[in-house]
């Protein structure tokens, strides 16, 4: 007999219940375990609400949230209603789904939640491969969402991979792949050439993809799906350009401003002094690639001034990417969690923070390269906390990587049982002149900066 929820807890109760990829532990997660045709049936039980509007779809190893926040801030800008799907979520699992910025509000998750209980009893009586998993509800009830607040266009990114992705049984009006690096191999494969293979899964037979790869190898792969299905491929670096406004594309150019403004060049125009509104000189790529998106629109039937490129830039918001949540001492929360994204943190913090000391609280997940993550980041921090986040299995046990820092980087560091003692570790290190940055994982990121901000509030 079928349940229906009365309360937000018992709804959200049942999504967290189905298996969820996000917090397997160690590496039991394989591509397999990835079925388009269980998506596609559970949408058809649900009237197929994916076929509803169109759709921006974004994959990528690096970037790709932020490109995703930005191509829906413009398309919100210009007058559309928007919807935008991004994972993973700071701490309401709706913040997944947001049409224009506002997410469901508890009493309309419940409802939205009650809506997919007959499908998924329907799948785990009679699928052969078994009911839908936690990602796949979470992205059905995001078109459940938008179709009920009457999105016309949606930003959807890429959960894991593109191929076998849930958000994948989408029809886009266009593709973006921000970049390729190695990351989740035990799942998309061990080199960038297989990995690229995995997320050019979302090219479209004619449909043209917006593309941050870089030339070689995995670029090469992009370059061969396109060709394949016809679809029209615009390149960072040779369709696409930018550089930041008024100067040269040069690593001198990150300079102590916290933000950047740039200048797009592509095959539909150009945008001078575009606002970049998050940190670090690497979005100023992701930034261009969200402008081009938006060009490539405008070029066809889409209304989307420049003005409205400018208005929706200015007006993003993206916590726990190099986020600065407090000062004396500054604290800056980074979810980064791979050497592209790690080296990114580096570099900005480098180039836009002084302080008279580096504090470091880091935690890792056991399918990440964490050792190369520690030897990227020690050398920069005058103290190291080690610590693991609580809130998911995937974490690695801080004896393991007190372990890993001293083979790996022959460091001594602090080491705190969970989140709360690592703050109170820092704290203590930390004078007003100092930097604490948190980073390693998103877990860490996001359990820390509900800490430090409850600090704040209570202090307030």
């Amino acid at each position: 007999m079928s349940r229906f929820f009365q309360t937000y807890e018992q709804a959200i109760e049942f999504i967290f219940g189905r298996i969820n990829y996000e917090r397997v532990a160690g590496v039991a997660y394989s591509a397999d375990d990835a079925k388009l045709e269980r998506m596609r049936r559970l949408l058809s039980l649900l009237g197929h609400p994916h076929e509803r509007f169109p759709v921006v779809h974004v994959a990528g190893t690096k970037g790709k949230g932020s490109t995703s926040v930005m191509t829906a801030a413009i398309l919100s800008a210009a007058g559309y209603r928007t919807g935008l799907f991004t994972s993973p979520h700071i701490s309401a699992f709706e913040e997944r789904m947001v049409v224009d910025g506002v997410r469901p509000e508890p009493g309309h998750m419940v409802e939205l939640v009650n809506r997919l209980v007959e499908p998924v009893e329907i799948m785990d009586r009679h699928s052969q491969g078994g009911g839908p998993t936690y990602f796949e509800l979470a992205t059905a009830l995001a078109w459940l969402y938008f179709v009920e607040r009457h999105a016309e266009i949606a930003v959807l990114e890429v959960g894991l991979g593109g191929r076998l992705d849930a958000t994948n049984v989408c029809r886009p009006l266009v593709g973006v792949i921000t970049n390729i690096s190695r990351d989740h191999t035990n799942v998309l494969g061990s080199t960038v050439a297989q990995i690229a293979h995995e997320k050019a899964g979302i090219v479209k037979s004619g449909i043209p993809l917006i593309s941050g790869v870089a030339a070689g190898p995995a670029g090469d792969v992009v370059d061969q799906v396109c060709r394949r299905e016809a679809s029209p491929l615009y390149r960072l670096g040779r369709e696409i350009e930018w550089r930041p406004a008024g100067g040269p594309i040069e690593r001198s150019a990150e300079t102590s401003a916290s933000h950047l403004s740039i200048d797009v060049q592509t095959p539909w125009g150009q945008w001078t002094q575009v606002p970049v509104p998050l940190r670090g000189f690497h979005q100023g790529t992701n930034a261009a690639l969200a402008v081009a998106t938006a060009g490539l629109l405008a070029a066809g039937n889409l209304r989307i001034s420049c003005k409205a490129i400018d208005d929706g830039m200015s007006a993003v918001r993206w916590p726990a990417r190099i986020e600065v949540i407090a000062t004396s001492p500054t604290v800056v929360v980074d979810a980064a969690h791979n050497w592209a994204s790690t080296e990114a943190l580096v570099r900005t913090l480098e180039a836009q923070f002084s302080a008279r000391r580096r504090i470091l609280i880091f935690a890792g997940t056991k399918d990440k390269d964490v050792g190369g993550l520690l030897r990227l980041l020690f050398p920069r921090f005058d103290s190291v906390i080690l610590t693991q986040y609580r809130t998911n299995p995937r974490g690695v046990a801080v004896d393991e990587l007190a372990a890993l820092a001293q083979a790996t980087a022959l460091r001594s560091c602090h080491i705190a049982a969970d989140a709360g003692a690592a703050w109170r570790v820092a704290r203590r290190l930390a004078a007003p002149d100092d930097l604490i940055c948190i980073t390693g994982s998103f877990f860490i990121a996001t359990e820390l900066r509900e800490i430090v901000l409850d600090g704040r509030r209570t202090c307030s």
